[in-house]
């Protein structure tokens, strides 16, 4: 790597602010959901999370609307919250799925009308 004329190395860079994240409470707080369900969801793997050195749980923000799907999808369909995980990748699999077809169809110029 070379460095530059103030000793740092090319192409370093730093974050300008540290990134916005949710703690566990301030998380169960905005979803509405107690903070020991939003614990054993993550067991089951169905947030995205980031872990500290002391082991505490931090979310992005865009965990918020994955909350919302989860509990939207546990009691609209009643489904149980171990058996969302195989829906929720379904539900991403078809959402990438009619992407690509989209622009599929966008590059061969196909259009709706």
């Amino acid at each position: 790597m070379t460095q530059t004329t103030s000793g740092m190395p090319n192409g370093t860079r730093w974050p300008l602010a540290r990134p916005y994240r949710l703690s566990l409470d301030s998380y169960a707080r905005i979803t509405g959901v107690h903070p020991e369900l939003v614990r054993r969801i993550v067991t089951l793997g169905l947030l995205d999370i980031t872990r500290d050195a002391e082991g505490n749980l931090w979310f992005d923000p865009s965990q918020v609307r994955e909350m919302a799907t989860v509990q939207r999808l546990h009691l609209r369909l009643n489904l149980t919250y171990s058996s969302l995980g195989l829906v929720m990748d379904l539900l991403d699999q078809i959402s990438d799925l009619e992407g690509s077809q989209r622009r599929s169809r966008a590059e061969r110029g196909v259009r709706w009308t």
